[in-house]
């Protein structure tokens, strides 16, 4: 059975609790844009194009509880400033809404659209992996972070089904721990090679001669390519520089932002320092200690070998 982070049935809207993953597989039920907004803010769900197609069926919910259509956009527009796909959905049901479309109808097609172009992008990126590669990946950007498949782990997926025997180095992913707790569990799903790394470990393994690519996702693009993504994306595309491996960026064109040309205009969101200083109601920092919690950084295009989207292959240099 395919992996799905959230389903669409009979009105309401059904999340994968990913905050409770892998000990638990919980499913919620939303029933308003309220919900869905409080749900994408605490991180019950993310990853940019599952935000974005989840903020869609929250808009749906709303518009059909007679709430205002602005209200409802607004409310669930400020939940993650930085992912684009959330805009970019939002938009699209606001267009549908003014046009007197199907809202629904809408929805239901920015998430079918969201999982062919990952299936589409899976095989464009496939053609660039090695056999036998050894492949490092950051954060989740699996069917958890999609509406199926995934974007960067959908391209290792990919090769793995088209038996180029690969490795994956998980990196943990801090604060959130998104690659050990999510990306190893889907991983660990399909049996698919691999090891959970620190995130402090992956300099050492390219120095080593261990890493043969790196393949992330990306939040969001700008016209001129830089990338926003996880943090601790940038530090890897630095050391991966210097170690000449290749760097691969996969993501929809959704995740393109027409409107920014460079990376510095992007809003970095920064999220709840207790997030950094404990996880899963276990303190392990002082709690006098302040901390600082940016939840993404910025990659510039001259650190990426290449850009992949269902579109093709986007070389920014």
């Amino acid at each position: 059975m395919e992996i799905k982070a959230f389903r669409w049935e009979s009105g309401k809207l059904l999340l994968l609790d990913q905050r409770k993953l892998p000990e638990v597989e919980e499913w919620v039920v939303l029933e308003d844009h309220l919900q869905t907004a409080q749900a994408i803010k605490d991180m019950m769900v993310r990853g940019a194009p599952a935000i974005g197609c989840v903020a869609a069926y929250g808009f749906l919910m709303g518009v059909r509880k007679g709430e205002d259509p602005k209200v409802v956009y607004e409310t669930l527009k400020n939940t993650r400033p930085t992912a684009y796909n959330l805009f970019y959905a939002l938009n699209r049901m606001m267009e549908a809404y003014q046009r007197g479309e199907d809202l629904e109808a809408t929805a239901r097609a920015i998430e079918e659209e969201d999982y062919l172009a990952n299936r589409k992008m899976a095989k464009i990126g496939n053609e660039l992996i090695p056999k036998n590669a050894r492949i490092l990946t950051h954060c989740n950007t699996g069917a958890l972070a999609t509406a199926g498949h995934g974007t960067a782990l959908g391209v290792i997926r990919e090769a793995h089904y088209s038996n180029k025997s690969i490795f994956v180095w998980v990196d943990e992913t801090r604060p959130y721990l998104q690659g050990s707790r999510l990306t190893a569990w889907e991983l660990s799903k399909e049996n698919i090679p691999h090891k959970i790394i620190t995130d402090s470990t992956a300099g050492f393994l390219m120095k080593k001669g261990f890493v043969d690519c790196v393949i992330v996702g990306a939040d969001r693009i700008t016209k001129r390519g830089d990338v926003a993504n996880k943090i601790g994306t940038y530090a890897l595309s630095v050391l991966a520089k210097v170690h000449g491996i290749p760097f691969y960026v996969v993501a929809p064109s959704s995740t393109i932002d027409p409107n920014i040309e460079s990376g510095e205009d992007i809003p970095i969101e920064e999220r709840f320092e207790e997030e950094v200083k404990a996880f899963k109601n276990c303190q392990f920092a002082p709690k006098e200690s302040p901390a600082l919690h940016l939840a993404f950084d910025i990659t510039p295009a001259e650190n990426i070998t290449a850009i992949i989207t269902e579109k093709g292959i986007w070389k920014p240099s």
